[in-house]
C-alpha cells in the first residue's frame, strides 16, 4: 500500500508540474513523417501510419529498427511523444537522440534520451547523456525513474539545443538543463546533427548492468513515436553553416533563443528541481568514483541533489512486483538485433 500511495502521490505531482509549463509548447508545429524524416534500418520493422503523422518501430530476432531527419541541425528544438513498449522489456533500448556520428565518427557530438526497459513491464527507466567532439569516454550521464507508466499512453520528450544551453523535457517539465561553460571546450555540442529514432538490443548493459538480456519471446517490441517536432537552422554537417541566407539564419537562431521553451523561467526551474529530487538516480555532478578530479564545470552543486546521491550507483529504490512463478529468465539476444556502435553507454 505504501508503494502504490507514493506512486499516486508522483503521478499527481507530475501532473501539477506539466500543467504549469505546458503553455509553453502550445505553438511547436509538428510534421509528418515524410516531411523531415526517412527510415534508417528495419526495413518491415519500421511501419508509418497510414496518415504519416506517426511511425512504429519494432525490435525481434531479425532486427531492430529507426529513423533520421532528412536534413541536419545547427542547435533547434526537437520533439517527439514516444509510448513505449510493454511487460517483459529488459535489455531493450528505445532512443531519441540527436547526433552526427555518421560525419565526425571519432570526435562526434551526441544529445539523447535513452530509455532502458525492464524484467518489470512499466517500470523504465530514461537516461539523457551529453557528448561534445567525441567526449563518450567522459560522458556527462543522468539516469531517473519515470513517475508514470510510459507504456500505457504516449509522453513527450523533447531537447532544446542552443548555443548557449541544452534543456532536456519530459511532457514539458524541464529534467536537465546544461549550461555552456568555458570550461567545457569541446565537450559542448557544436557541430550540425541529425534526429535520430531507434530500437535495439542493449542486452549488454541496459538492465542492472547487463544481467539482464533482451527475451525474445516476448517480440515483437513495439514503440510508437508521433507529435514529430524539428525546429532550427538546417545546416551543412561538413562546412557547419546554416544553408538559408546569413539574415535567415540569424533570424532562426534569435527566433529560437527567445522561445518558450528556451528559457528558463524561475517556475520552470523549481519543476525541474522537483523532478530531480523525486525522480534522479545517477548524476555525472557527484560521481566521485569515476570522476575523483571533482564534478564537471557546469554542474551547480546543489546539497539537495547531492544528499540524495550515492557515491556510484543508483541511488533510488524501485519496487518490483513478485516475480510469477515459473518465469524463466530471458535468453541471450539473437546475433540479428542490431546496436549503434557510435554511443559509448554505461
Amino acid at each position: 500500500m505504501a508503494a502504490k500511495a507514493a506512486l499516486l502521490l508522483a503521478a499527481a505531482a507530475w501532473v501539477c508540474l506539466s500543467a504549469a509549463a505546458a503553455s509553453a509548447f502550445a505553438d511547436v508545429p509538428t510534421v509528418s513523417f515524410g516531411e523531415r524524416f526517412s527510415p534508417l534500418f528495419g526495413d518491415g520493422n519500421l511501419v508509418r501510419s497510414s496518415d504519416d503523422r506517426s511511425v512504429r518501430l519494432l525490435l525481434d530476432r531479425r532486427s531492430g529498427s529507426g529513423f533520421i531527419s532528412s536534413d541536419y541541425y545547427l542547435h533547434g528544438f526537437f520533439s517527439a511523444s514516444i509510448k513505449l513498449p510493454k511487460d517483459y522489456t529488459a535489455g531493450v533500448v528505445v532512443a531519441f537522440y540527436l547526433s552526427n556520428g555518421d560525419v565526425y565518427e571519432k570526435t562526434h557530438d551526441e544529445l539523447d534520451f535513452e530509455f532502458l526497459g525492464s524484467r518489470w513491464g512499466g517500470q523504465w527507466r530514461v537516461q539523457t547523456n551529453v557528448y561534445g567532439n567525441g567526449s563518450t569516454s567522459h560522458g556527462r550521464e543522468e539516469r531517473y525513474l519515470l513517475p508514470f507508466d510510459p507504456t500505457l499512453e504516449a509522453h513527450r520528450y523533447s531537447v532544446l539545443w542552443a548555443p548557449t544551453h541544452i534543456i532536456f523535457y519530459i511532457d514539458d517539465t524541464p529534467i536537465r538543463e546544461v549550461i555552456r561553460h568555458p570550461e567545457m571546450g569541446g565537450d559542448f555540442p557544436a557541430k550540425p546533427m541529425a534526429v535520430y529514432a531507434t530500437i535495439w538490443d542493449g542486452s549488454t548493459w541496459a538492465t542492472e548492468g547487463g544481467k539482464y538480456k533482451v527475451n525474445y519471446k516476448y517480440a515483437p517490441f513495439a514503440s510508437d513515436f508521433s507529435d514529430l517536432a524539428a525546429v532550427g537552422p538546417r545546416a551543412d554537417p561538413v562546412l557547419r553553416v546554416p544553408r538559408s541566407a546569413a539574415g535567415d539564419a540569424d533570424q532562426d537562431l534569435l527566433g529560437l533563443m527567445t522561445a518558450d521553451y528556451a528559457v528558463m523561467t524561475p517556475q520552470k526551474r523549481a519543476a525541474m528541481r522537483a523532478f530531480r529530487a523525486r525522480q534522479m538516480t545517477y548524476t555525472v555532478c557527484y560521481d566521485a568514483v569515476r570522476y575523483a578530479s571533482g564534478p564537471f564545470p557546469e554542474c551547480d552543486n546543489s546539497d539537495e541533489e547531492r544528499e540524495n546521491f550515492s557515491a556510484w550507483g543508483e541511488s533510488k529504490t524501485v519496487v518490483m512486483r513478485p516475480r510469477a512463478r515459473g518465469r524463466r529468465r530471458g535468453r541471450k539476444a539473437g546475433a540479428g538485433a542490431r546496436v549503434r556502435s557510435n554511443v559509448a553507454s554505461s
